[in-house]
């Protein structure tokens, strides 16, 4: 059986092992961070150890035994030749963005696969996680990788990861082949996850049945898909009264939960207006854009003005910080919430650390 004392005994030595995704960290951005140490993050004098919830990595052992080409793993992007970064180099970009802890994730790529091969895939990810995070307590965190496709799996997967190997909930997609998260036949997995305590990040795969609209300048199946798959993911969950179902499951939403958080009051009038387009048999404890309020929601919304919406429609209590890094999409994260003047000091540290390290029960 293995236990977190495992993990912390391996943990040097499979340190040196540690890749990390680069997805597209070229020459130009090394360049910029080089120039500076942006550590420590201060808020009038007072020292703020930032939680960085949104960001990923992969191993090699796992894109090995998944069967696809390396070149799968990292996406046709500027830098994809940097992909993998040494944990040193690693470290040395969060200096520089301002990161004290990264909250580590895998998107899932298994989904599609057998179980029995995804379960492999699962182990040593997860194993590894645990292994970097031992190695590393006072920079590293991370959320496990679940088989979704097989629930009664993935409930051992996150009892296993949370209990023993120290992850702090587990990343997981906005569908699973094709299934939304709301089906019933993931209910035993948000059980487990909400008698845990356990955070589930849910990170977007985008919508491939639009590939023939989103095709063209723009890269339109990320630059539009992702938000909008993760809108979809958390409309279901509400609609379908998941939410209500498990009152204290934690969910945390990429992007800044996409394009929902921006149109949510939509969500009140649809059935009022159409009611033959939605089940008489759901009826919901609240109004749909009330259990916004029970979500958490990433900051990666780009600008202070971006942040000021998401806070009047979630509450800036449900914010915490995330760059996507090594993904190049905000390369200081902390910089718009610190620059939000309609915030108190306490609503920065907040979204900087304190909201995240209560989520994910960190000791800073």
């Amino acid at each position: 059986m293995l236990t977190r004392r495992h993990f912390v005994k391996a943990a040097a030595a499979a340190t040196t092992g540690i890749v990390f995704c680069g997805c597209g960290l070229h020459p130009a951005a090394h360049a910029q961070e080089a120039g500076a140490r942006r550590l420590p993050v201060t808020l009038n004098g007072r020292r703020i150890k930032t939680i960085d919830v949104h960001s990923h990595c992969f191993f090699r052992e796992a894109a090995s035994l998944s069967g696809d080409p390396m070149p799968r793993f990292t996406p046709p992007i500027k830098g994809a030749s940097e992909a993998f970064i040494e944990i040193e180099t690693r470290l040395k970009a969060m200096d520089a963005q301002g990161v004290d802890v990264e909250v580590l994730s895998i998107n899932p790529f298994w989904y599609g696969k057998d179980a029995d091969l995804a379960r492999q895939i699962v182990r040593i990810q997860n194993e590894k996680l645990a292994e970097l995070c031992a190695a590393h307590p006072d920079r590293f965190a991370a959320f496990a990788s679940l088989t979704l496709q097989a629930p009664e799996l993935a409930v051992q997967e996150l009892e296993t990861a949370v209990k023993r190997q120290g992850l702090r909930g587990a990343a997981i997609g906005d569908a699973v082949a094709g299934v939304e998260l709301s089906d019933p036949k993931f209910h035993p997995v948000w059980a487990k996850a909400e008698e845990l305590g356990a955070v589930l990040f849910i990170h977007p795969l985008g919508v491939g049945e639009l590939a023939k609209r989103l095709s063209g300048n723009g890269w339109l199946t990320n630059t539009i898909a992702h938000p909008l798959s993760t809108s979809i993911a958390l409309s279901h969950l509400i609609f379908e009264g998941t939410l209500d179902r498990f009152p204290g499951l934690k969910v945390l939403a990429a992007h800044g939960g996409g394009y929902l958080p921006s149109y949510a009051d939509r969500s009140d009038h649809a059935c009022l207006v159409s009611p033959a387009g939605c089940n008489p048999n759901v009826v919901l404890k609240k109004k749909p854009s009330e259990y916004l309020k029970q979500l958490y929601f990433d900051s990666l919304v780009f600008s202070s003005e971006a942040v000021r919406h998401l806070v009047a429609q979630v509450g800036a209590s449900q914010i915490v910080m995330g760059s996507d890094y090594p993904y190049q999409w905000q390369l200081h994260p902390a910089d718009h919430i610190l620059g939000c003047s309609f915030l108190s000091d306490d609503e920065k540290a907040g979204m900087l650390s304190n909201t995240a390290a209560k989520l994910l029960n960190l000791q800073l």
